[in-house]
């Protein structure tokens, strides 16, 4: 079953939206939640509340796109906007049949080519606003850390 928690923050004036209705779907998401939430550099964030058109290559139809953090941050007397997906970083890569069974292939291939459209979306919509589009991984957040 997947992991699913509600995230109640402890300065949820900085928060964008409703701040009784934060969910994380991993313990990366609570960790970047905390993150946003504690950090004094972030002046504003939110979860899953920015929506972003894309067409989805299975279907060729229009989808929404939910990117898990949408935040600004001080950054050398600036503001910086960024849009953040946190994935495993397995899911960031092509996926290679090697041993798996073809369902389990055809399932990582599909999904790859979905969040594909997705982040090029994402991208296209951060660049027409002056913002970043960041796909983090666990090689991200824990970096420095075994």
């Amino acid at each position: 079953m997947p992991y699913k928690s509600k995230f109640n923050p402890k300065n949820p004036q900085k928060y964008i939206g409703n701040s009784a209705n934060i969910i994380c779907r991993s313990l990366w998401e609570r960790t970047f939640c905390k993150y946003l939430d504690e950090n004094q550099n972030i002046l504003r964030w939110s979860s899953e509340e920015l929506v972003i058109p894309y067409v989805s290559p299975i279907d060729d139809k229009i989808h929404r796109y939910y990117p898990d953090f949408l935040f600004e941050m001080k950054k050398n007397n600036m503001v910086e906007t960024l849009v953040v997906e946190i994935k495993p970083a397995k899911q960031t890569e092509e996926p290679i049949r090697g041993k798996k069974s073809k369902k389990t292939f055809l399932t990582e291939t599909v999904q790859f080519q979905i969040n594909k459209s997705k982040w090029e979306s994402a991208k296209k919509l951060c660049h027409a606003n002056g913002w970043k589009f960041v796909v983090l991984t666990e090689k991200d957040l824990f970096k420095g850390k075994k």
